[in-house]
């Protein structure tokens, strides 16, 4: 049983009091594709568009609007972690099960992580460059020896401005 104080007796409101017995559990309810986009911060053309390409998958529609399962809101922030660490659409897509659940290969996130690796070293040579070329007191940048050897690094594609081009079979 509630009591409540006195004073309360004179507030525009009342305390809400129940027994566990009383109490109503409410069922979480389904999002249109209004309120998925807000929450997600994505467009509703950008959840459009997961749906073709089986990213995520809408239970029915309200009127013209698609439905999803609250559920939707924790695959789509999966979604834009993946893609921040690089990983493509149809990668992420491999990354659910049929059943939509994530089945995240270690692997695959392993691999990422050796792919960032060395972008992070390009990147730091990079600056490390830009760095030395701003500072450098040599009268011109064709002068500086550590210019120079940059300027090959790039030219040999280690700084990563070039790719390769792929190795021809033999005939």
């Amino acid at each position: 049983m509630c009591v409540s104080p006195d004073w309360l007796a004179f507030m525009p409101w009342k305390p809400h009091c129940a027994s566990s017995s009383r109490l109503e559990v409410k069922t979480v309810e389904d999002l249109d594709i209004t309120e998925v986009a807000r929450r997600a911060g994505v467009p509703a053309s950008t959840l459009r568009f997961y749906e073709e390409k089986g990213l995520i998958s809408s239970i029915g529609r309200r009127g013209l609007r698609r439905l999803f399962e609250p559920g939707v809101l924790e695959r789509l922030a999966l979604i834009a972690m993946g893609q921040a660490a690089g990983f493509s659409l149809d990668e992420l897509a491999s990354m659910f099960g049929p059943d939509g659940q994530p089945r995240i290969d270690r692997r695959l996130l392993a691999a990422k992580a050796e792919e960032l690796d060395r972008t992070l070293r390009e990147l730091r040579a990079m600056r490390d460059g830009l760095r030395h070329a701003a500072a450098c007191r040599a009268p011109s940048h064709m002068e500086c020896p550590t210019f120079r050897r940059l300027l090959r690094a790039a030219a040999s594609g280690a700084m990563g401005a070039r790719k390769k081009a792929p190795r021809r079979p033999r005939s």
